[in-house]
């Protein structure tokens, strides 16, 4: 006999998608809870079993969002590992320009979050712990590349927070600017620049 599907948790995604298309197309400030639920096909009490508050409801987002890509990034790793480590950090700029094309829909609420994370403590916890789970697992592939002769004997943890401070200031200058952030172009060129800078001479 197959398990039975988690209902809770696909009641639970259904939300948050409708949530982002209200979001979107009204604006956080001017949607209400109603027509979230209008949009999920929902009772408003329904609603309420699951989030309380349109806070709530954004800091689920967000915590989907970086849950996501941490998955994302760890199968990514694992999967290249045949590459060498400069190969698979410049595959990384690539895999960056996907996520980034996919968070565009998120745009109107990106000020939300930084609010979200501003006034709530969990969620702050939250984010902590997903940055250094990354600058850990980059940490980790750059020592490999430091152990294979490729890097020369740097701290590979403190190449690791400038990859993360490069990726996080081209995402922020990108919410507030889109035509001028150039992913493909940028983030290529100043990871090159970095790699070069540590490379083995």
């Amino acid at each position: 006999m197959s398990p039975r599907p988690d209902v809770s948790e696909e009641r639970r995604n259904q939300i948050l998608e409708a949530a982002m298309a209200v979001f979107a197309r009204q604006g956080f400030d001017q949607a209400r809870m109603d027509d979230v639920a209008q949009e999920a096909r929902l009772s408003k009490g329904a609603l309420y079993l699951y989030f309380k508050s349109k806070d709530a409801i954004i800091a689920a987002i967000l915590q989907f969002f970086f849950s996501r890509m941490m998955s994302r990034l760890r199968d990514f790793f694992e999967s290249q590992e045949q590459l060498s480590v400069r190969e698979q950090l410049l595959l990384l700029n690539r895999y960056y320009i996907e996520e980034m094309n996919w968070m565009a829909k998120l745009v109107p609420l990106s000020f939300q979050f930084y609010a979200v994370v501003a006034r709530q403590k969990t969620v702050r916890q939250f984010l902590k712990q997903y940055f250094k789970d990354y600058r850990e697992l980059l940490a980790v592939l750059i020592q490999r590349g430091i152990d294979q002769g490729e890097f020369q004997p740097v701290r590979a943890e403190t190449v690791a927070i400038t990859i993360t401070a490069l990726y996080e200031g081209l995402a922020l200058l990108w919410l507030v600017d889109l035509e001028a952030t150039q992913w493909e172009q940028i983030g290529e060129t100043a990871l090159l620049m970095l790699l070069d800078g540590v490379a083995s001479k």
